[in-house]
């Protein structure tokens, strides 16, 4: 069964001047010349995504757009028509937004964070910006230390509202976070509480030590990339240490004392630097 919005492997059915055609169960879907793999034959499976051309005709593109149906994110308007406006989604054809799917008058160049649906009228992919109906912490799909993909949704005065995995919202306290974050950005997260009434509280990155593990590969990476030597400890600005090391002055204390106890780095007065192994 194919999806629409969607990246589908379909295999090759024939091949024809314009392109190939792939497997649909009917006639047959046509993946442009363009975007056929060189060497593709009768019988391949190809992962391609599908949606409708400017002629309504269902098309299938190697392209790979900015988000895919059940997505949130942030989009850039690239065009008007009296009818609502149209979104750069990173396709040959652009992402169309109902006036009626709109929080305000959209403007050409305005950045503005849509979720993707399939319209039941026309069976296209259209994008709305009226997410809030789209999410709900009534029934919750995750748990505490469950790792999620967090998408900014807007501030508050405790922290970052977040999107969690495009279905519930959470808080990301302004503590856990280095440097400020806007609207549409991504990062990973995990549950790290679950509060009364389903209100759930996320941490940034991969939780506890697995999460230092990761750090102090990139440590241990950086050092070797400078000579054996780096001139930061944990007595470093920490502002210096995120624009550094793109991370917290917490998870660099955790991470580097991980390292001095595994005898792989040791401190001096000015910086860290390799032990040899």
């Amino acid at each position: 069964m194919i999806e629409v919005g969607k990246f589908n492997k379909l295999k090759v059915v024939r091949q024809s001047e314009i392109g190939v055609f792939l497997d649909d169960g009917d006639k047959g879907i046509l993946l442009p010349r363009r975007f056929v793999p060189r060497g593709t034959q009768i019988d391949d499976e190809l992962e391609v995504f599908l949606y409708h051309d400017s002629d309504n005709r269902l098309i299938a593109t190697t392209q790979k757009p900015h988000a895919v149906v059940g997505d949130i994110a942030m989009m850039k308007a690239v065009a008007l028509s009296p009818h609502g406006a149209f979104l750069d989604w990173g396709l040959m054809k652009d992402l169309f937004v109902a006036k009626s799917q709109q929080l305000n008058f959209m403007r050409v160049g305005g950045e503005y964070l849509v979720s993707l649906y399939i319209d039941e009228q026309t069976g296209r992919v259209a994008a709305t910006e009226k997410i809030d109906r789209l999410l709900s912490n009534d029934n919750l799909t995750v748990k505490e230390k469950d790792p999620v993909n967090l998408v900014v949704y807007r501030r508050s005065d405790l922290g970052y509202v977040v999107i969690i995995n495009n279905v519930h919202t959470g808080i990301l306290y302004y503590d856990e976070v280095f440097g400020d974050l806007k609207p549409g950005d991504k990062l990973t997260g995990f549950i790290k509480k679950i509060r009364p009434e389903n209100k759930i509280d996320v941490g940034a990155g991969v939780r506890g030590y697995a999460r230092v593990e990761n750090e102090t590969d990139k440590i241990l990476r950086m050092l070797q990339e400078n000579n054996g030597y780096l001139p930061y400890h944990d007595k470093s600005d920490p502002d210096e240490i995120y624009r550094v090391f793109s991370m917290s002055k917490k998870a660099f204390k955790m991470a580097t004392g991980a390292l001095y106890k595994q005898r792989k780095i040791s401190f001096t007065q000015t910086g860290m630097k390799l032990e040899e192994q």
